[in-house]
């Protein structure tokens, strides 16, 4: 998918993940306090529940921080230049 510029879903994110290394895995905090995070770029949610519209799995930076899932992961990968590690 060509993603133009004017994607709703482009807010900045290039400040802070443009060329990171990211992986693909189950959803896991970072932070002990959060139980959930959301997609870097459409917001959509990360947690282990089992609520609807909830994804349990998806790309993250290495201390995962940062989260996107696979949709937008396919939309910007070449954009932002993502490396994928095992």
């Amino acid at each position: 998918m060509d993603v133009s510029k004017q994607d709703w879903r482009l807010q900045g994110q290039e400040k802070y993940l443009l060329g990171v290394t990211l992986k693909f895995g189950s959803w896991s905090s970072n932070n002990l306090k959060n139980d959930h995070d959301h997609c870097e770029f459409c917001s959509a949610k990360f947690a282990p529940s089992t609520g609807q519209d909830t994804l349990h799995e998806g790309y993250s930076t290495i201390n995962n921080y940062h989260w996107i899932c696979v949709e937008c992961f396919n939309d910007f990968s070449k954009q932002f230049n993502w490396v994928v590690i095992n």
